[in-house]
């Protein structure tokens, strides 16, 4: 049985330079994609037929973007980020797909791999570190711990109107830093 390889290690090399190493991780993780690409199609009804396709574009994706990895994440959850991001296109230009999903496997389909919530989450944070403390603290009151604009408001001793404008402010710039982090 062989040892998994370390991916990060791959990466790392990959990004200096290191061609085997890059044809190593591009092989490797095509295993992974390949499962990953039939499984998903197979759940939305869509069949598995456009599986490579969708194997190769990520591949494509990670090989062109691959100065942009950081290390912050694992290898793996990065490539499923990017793979699902394929798929949602995907799928969204072929919508008829969608059509044939069964009730109970809609599930399957909005179910997000636990790499990618992990990803996702890191990703949200940073970025909103980022913001300013007038659009952060809005966001975060009311965004994510549910607070209404009033108690926000007075805990971060701002004007509900100023929470209003800090949310949406902010949640533009939450967004486009987000849309610059995808792949």
């Amino acid at each position: 049985m062989s040892r998994e390889p370390d991916l990060e290690a791959l990466m790392r090399a990959s990004q200096s330079g290191d061609a085997e190493a890059h044809r190593a991780l591009l092989q490797h993780v095509s295993v992974r994609l390949r499962s990953y690409f039939r499984n998903r199609l197979r759940r939305s009804g869509a069949g598995t037929d456009d599986a490579e396709d969708l194997v190769q574009d990520t591949l494509l994706v990670l090989h062109t973007k691959r100065h942009t990895y950081d290390g912050s994440s694992p290898v793996l959850a990065w490539t499923y980020g990017i793979a699902r991001y394929k798929l949602i296109d995907h799928l969204r230009l072929n919508a008829r797909a969608l059509r044939n999903v069964q009730i109970d496997e809609m599930d399957d389909l909005a179910d997000v791999d636990r790499y990618e919530a992990e990803d996702t989450s890191r990703e949200l944070h940073r970025a909103l570190d980022t913001l300013p403390r007038h659009f952060r603290l809005p966001i975060e009151y009311v965004k994510i711990e549910g607070l209404s604009i009033a108690e926000a408001a007075a805990r971060i001793g701002m004007t509900d109107a100023a929470v209003k404008i800090g949310i949406h402010r902010g949640m533009k710039k939450l967004a486009a830093l987000l849309s610059e982090a995808r792949p």
